[in-house]
């Protein structure tokens, strides 16, 4: 069972480097509950426990698929949370579990939607979540009244609100509702122009920006703001979905005029998630490299969540590789954690250096401490049998 869970353990970090699964928020508890407001999703928690094969196994075969983390990160602010650490005590105290793995769906209020109790494989548990989604999605009561004539503003705003909520076009009736006012600055007409951005290529983003300081007076700058970049993360969706650089080029501008101070760290972000998705490594490089010299620098935490982001989208490139390599010297000579060494040794085992990955293996082992909670010895051991063969 041991060398069962080290190679399960080993699995997840090698999927880790080349799937763009799950992406889990790493805040507290407090900041994830604003996020889902700001962003109007429901959060995902996976509370699990350190020694829990099952939990293991879905961190190793189930979140870092693609097709999950398509689905989840669309739709839920995802969080991992260690029931026993005592960190999360007051989590634990006040969303009990049985048995782990235990997944909640909560909202933004911190109300229980749905749990499960035990694990999934990635069809069960893309069904369950659909299944959540689907049971939010009111759009379909207002569909009806709509059709049959209803115009009232309050009623169309609702509306809205319900076609936002289930991810379904909303522009076509705000729009329409626009079209039709003359003084945009009523309080109504703000609630409109806040809820009808959606895309950052849309008039009615241009209009929120016009009216942008009469909508911070009425719902403040955290919420308007949120939504404005929410706006602009779709746009980038978009234009990796129609693989346009005048779409990326048009969101970068967007959030340029919306939110200045935020501009230059989004758009060199949006330029790394565009080239990743168009496999331009030359592009998303020099994109990368900007990121690092003005955003991360000498952070190690923040170069390895680099290299992990740049082996995900290229895993054998060599330019990416001899990129990533740098940087993951940087992460493990500055922060010293086996993790950081076990992934050079990676670089170095892609690379084809079977020598320096053993030693840079080794060096991970010795950077264990005294309560290995992570099972770092395993997985150091499970990457050294790989390159025996």
């Amino acid at each position: 069972m041991k060398h069962i869970l080290a190679a399960l353990a080993f699995i997840a970090l090698s999927i880790s480097l080349t799937a763009q699964g799950i992406e889990f928020f790493q805040g507290s508890w407090a900041e994830a509950l604003e996020k889902a407001q700001a962003e109007e999703k429901l959060i995902f928690v996976d509370a699990y426990a350190s020694w829990c094969g099952p939990c293991k196994m879905m961190a190793a075969k189930v979140f870092p698929q693609e097709q999950v983390g398509s689905y989840f990160n669309a739709n839920f602010v995802n969080m991992k949370i260690d029931m026993e650490k005592p960190e999360n005590a007051e989590f634990a105290g006040k969303y009990p579990v049985s048995a782990y793995p235990t997944l909640f769906f909560i909202e933004a209020s911190g109300k229980v939607v749905q749990k499960a109790v035990g694990a999934k494989n990635v069809e069960q548990l893309l069904e369950f979540a659909q299944k959540i989604v689907g049971r939010a999605d009111k759009s379909g009561d207002y569909e009806k009244l709509y059709e049959e004539g209803n115009r009232d503003p309050k009623f169309l705003l609702d509306y809205i609100r319900a076609l936002n909520a289930a991810g379904k076009p909303s522009l076509k009736i705000t729009n329409e509702y626009l079209s039709t006012q003359k003084d945009l600055s009523t309080d109504l007409n703000l609630q409109f122009l806040y809820e009808g951005t959606v895309e950052a290529d849309s008039r009615v983003f241009d209009l929120l920006v016009k009216n942008q300081s009469k909508a911070v007076a009425l719902l403040g700058e955290e919420k308007v703001s949120a939504r404005m970049e929410k706006a602009c993360q779709k746009t980038v969706k978009k234009a990796i979905e129609f693989k346009s650089e005048a779409l990326l080029a048009e969101a970068k501008t967007k959030m340029k005029s919306a939110l200045p101070a935020k501009a230059e760290t989004f758009g060199l972000e949006a330029d790394m998630r565009y080239y990743a998705a168009t496999k331009d490594v030359k592009n998303y490089l020099k994109a990368a490299q900007s990121f690092q010299k003005t955003e991360v620098k000498n952070n190690a935490a923040r170069l390895h969540d680099l290299v992990i982001s740049l082996l995900r989208a290229f895993p054998d490139d060599p330019k990416a590789l001899d990129q990533a390599e740098k940087w993951a010297k940087g992460a493990a000579d500055n922060g010293g954690l086996p993790e950081y060494y076990l992934t050079l040794a990676e670089i170095y085992k892609r690379q084809g250096d079977k020598a320096k990955a053993k030693t840079t293996a080794e060096k991970a082992r010795k950077a264990i401490g005294e309560k290995d909670e992570n099972n770092m010895g395993g997985k150091i051991d499970y990457f050294l049998r790989t390159l025996e063969g």
